[in-house]
């Protein structure tokens, strides 16, 4: 874009707003509906501006060794911050962002379209129709950041769409999602319980605050059948500027409890946020 001016469009899903960040020349933030979705530095896509991004940043850096080309499945697109992030960070990664607004997409590419020979292709469908055609043993991660509003859809919710989640990824491969929940955490739980039906290892990320039930927020699932560095994670997390803890083995298996997983039939959306818990001034 010539002019760092805002734009706004209503989208299949809601009204996008595209505003540039004054403090950093061609960095945008993307709002459906007035929540904040992504931000994407165009000079800089190797920058996570938001604390969860930045934890799921952590884990695609960890996945494997430094630069290793993946082949990498994103459900859910907004401004493309991940597939930027990976297509620098691991050049030559091949990439398919599957994202259900077909308007938002158009969007993007138009005002933020990504760099040529980015290694990255768009679909406008739904996630868990296009997960459900996709090939078995054909991902080596599989990135999950889904809201329907700022609610995670029941049909990326259940057992169902983790034997799916499973049968895409290869052996060593790794899944990693972005949710949302409040103590006593009975949607968090059972998406743990689920996975944990399907994958050996499980890690969860979350600020203090919000695993001692102060708060409402974010928390990103991962899971793999290998084991994950969750030495690493924990390092990094904790030197970011809101620092996270990583949670796995017992101490894991002790905050899901008696929780069970959930079947297609009786999956709900995640609980809707508080208001203002992901606003914007």
């Amino acid at each position: 874009m010539n002019e760092a001016i805002p734009v706004s469009r209503v989208t299949d899903h809601g009204t996008a707003k595209l505003m540039p960040d004054v403090d950093r020349r061609r960095a945008w933030l993307l709002t459906v509906d007035g929540a904040p979705q992504s931000y994407v530095d165009l000079d800089e896509p190797e920058h996570l501006e938001f604390e969860y991004t930045r934890r799921l940043g952590h884990v695609l850096d960890t996945v494997a060794e430094p630069g290793r080309a993946l082949e990498v499945l994103h459900l859910g697109g907004g401004a493309m911050t991940l597939p930027r992030y990976v297509s620098r960070t691991r050049p030559g990664s091949r990439q398919d962002v599957v994202e259900a607004d077909r308007a938002l997409l158009d969007l993007v590419a138009e005002h933020l379209p990504l760099p040529d020979g980015a290694g990255v292709t768009t679909h406008g469908a739904d996630a868990r129709a296009w997960l459900e055609a996709a090939p078995a043993d054909s991902a080596d991660v599989l990135v999950a950041d889904v809201f329907g509003g700022s609610r995670v859809p029941a049909r990326l919710a259940s057992v169902g769409y983790v034997r799916e989640a499973a049968r895409v990824l290869r052996a060593d491969g790794v899944y990693v999602a972005n949710l949302a929940d409040a103590a006593p955490f009975p949607f968090l739980r059972a998406q743990l319980a689920g996975f944990a039906t399907l994958f050996e290892e499980l890690a969860l990320i979350a600020e203090p605050g919000v695993l001692r039930g102060r708060r409402f927020g974010n928390a990103v699932l991962v899971a793999a059948h290998r084991p994950l560095d969750t030495a690493t994670l924990a390092r990094r997390t904790a030197a970011d500027a809101f620092p996270a803890r990583v949670e796995h083995g017992s101490a894991l298996r002790a905050f899901v409890g008696d929780a069970r997983p959930v079947r297609d039939e009786d999956a709900v959306p995640s609980p809707e946020p508080p208001a203002g818990a992901f606003g914007i001034g």
